[in-house]
């Protein structure tokens, strides 16, 4: 195989990946990452990949550099792969690899230089942990990536046996021959792998991939030619190769979310803004809690705080705000008092306006002096799903029930019940009558 050979060929693997990748992507528009939240940590995503491949290995690399041979022979190599994604753009990478690295002199000066004529290194296994850190994408725009460049660096061992042909045809293959009592099978060095490549997103589960590395070896004997002794041998290794993702398919593949398509998804989630209405609850809960050991300073059961006409004589009837009622006319048994305002909220919204206080305190004061029980109706527009909207309604109905509750009336005395987006008082075809249909109705019996 000559180098023209090998430039065809990788050009036509490249533009095949391109077009498959392309294919894949438009299959696969419609997926999406709305599975996994962005501080939702790795347990969400797939992170585990396994993978194969092939390639061609020769002992020039593409930074050039000094080498023991003017011609470079192109050999088959092939291996596996085993990562763990350990973030969006970083994934911890064990290969192992074997092949044959050879060159010749046929174009030196009398066909050979130092004494040699030719060299074929057998790689016996060459195994490495690198890291692998994704530089870019073509796709980052999109809500997922489907093309990934890449950069690796490591550490590995090498085990290797040179076979040498030396000037006039001696032949010297350390295969079986290597150590310092020439015993051991194959020669073994460290050395250090650095590389380069994109890969493309196939499918779901399929990636394609095409790198190049250098290996830096830590030796100058791994062609078996003792050049020059200052300097260090290296060879270098073309591939393609398939990658498949493990795990659960319900899952993504943590390489190929883009982050921020995922925080935008997030922050659009309607659910977001339940999780912030329930915190409001919660925040309201602790208020409550500091109220009552709030100071009540003239007994009225109203605090200090709240307690707009502070000093009221004891036993004294006060409204809400701690000031002086009427004496009250007590209603009929079992009469129907219905003469309570309708309660007013902002869209998508329980929380309670403050214009709608009055009308609370006058329903708070009907039911401590008087007793019975009142029904506190809540419903909502008809924007959103019917589901939601019947617990809008609820949660309205609730905040009314905190607040006389707050005031002082028993919580037995008072029931709730969202109807969601039944009976409406106005169209919800317009604005103004989704305005009205915001609301809760009270009555006491």
């Amino acid at each position: 195989m000559n180098y023209s050979t090998l430039k065809k060929g990788l050009a036509l693997s490249f533009v095949t990946a391109v077009g498959v990748s392309t294919l894949a992507s438009a299959q696969d528009s419609t997926a999406t990452s709305s599975s996994a939240k962005v501080f939702g940590g790795r347990g969400q995503y797939r992170t585990w990949s396994v993978g194969v491949n092939g390639g061609v290995l020769s002992p020039f690399i593409a930074i050039g550099g000094s080498n023991d041979f003017t011609n470079a022979d192109v050999n088959l190599g092939y291996g596996v792969s085993l990562k763990k994604q350990l973030g969006h753009a970083f994934g911890l990478e064990g290969n192992i690899f074997r092949g044959k690295v050879s060159g010749t002199n046929k174009d030196a000066t009398g066909g050979s230089q130092f004494g040699v004529q030719e060299s074929e290194t057998s790689i016996g296994y060459a195994a490495d942990i690198r890291g692998v850190v994704n530089v870019a994408t073509v796709d980052f725009l999109r809500r997922e990536n489907s093309v990934n460049f890449f950069v690796t660096a490591g550490y590995g061992l090498v085990a290797y046996a040179p076979k040498v042909t030396y000037t006039g045809g001696t032949v010297v293959d350390w295969k079986d021959h290597a150590g310092d009592s020439r015993d051991k099978k194959y020669v073994k060095e460290a050395y250090i792998p650095v590389g380069a490549g994109v890969k493309f997103k196939v499918s779901d589960r399929v990636a394609f991939n095409l790198g190049y590395t250098m290996h830096f070896i830590d030796s100058d004997n791994f062609d078996g030619v003792y050049a020059k002794g200052t300097t260090k041998d290296k060879f270098s290794y073309g591939y393609a190769g398939l990658e498949f993702s493990l795990g659960s398919k319900a899952k993504p593949d943590l390489e190929w979310v883009n982050p921020l398509a995922l925080m935008y998804d997030e922050l659009k989630d309607p659910s977001l803004r339940q999780e912030v209405e329930a915190l409001k609850t919660r925040v309201s809960n602790v208020e409550k809690s500091v109220e009552d050991l709030k100071k009540d300073s003239d007994g009225d059961g109203v605090s200090d705080q709240f307690d707009k006409c502070p000093g009221t004589p004891a036993g004294t009837a006060v409204d809400g705000s701690g000031c002086p009622l009427p004496a009250p006319v007590a209603p009929a048994a079992n009469a129907n008092v219905t003469g309570f305002e309708t309660i007013q909220f902002e869209f998508n919204s329980s929380v309670l306006k403050t214009e709608s206080y009055p009308t609370l305190d006058k329903l708070s004061s009907v039911l401590r002096e008087n007793g019975g029980k009142a029904l506190v109706k809540g419903y909502a527009s008809s924007e959103g799903t019917a589901a939601y909207n019947l617990k809008l309604s609820k949660d309205r109905a609730n905040s009314v029930k905190t607040y006389l509750v707050n005031s002082g009336v028993n919580a037995s005395q008072v029931a709730t019940k969202g109807l969601g987006e039944a009976n409406p008082i106005a169209s919800n075809d317009t604005e103004e009558g989704r305005i009205q249909n915001r609301r809760v109705e009270t009555s006491r019996n």
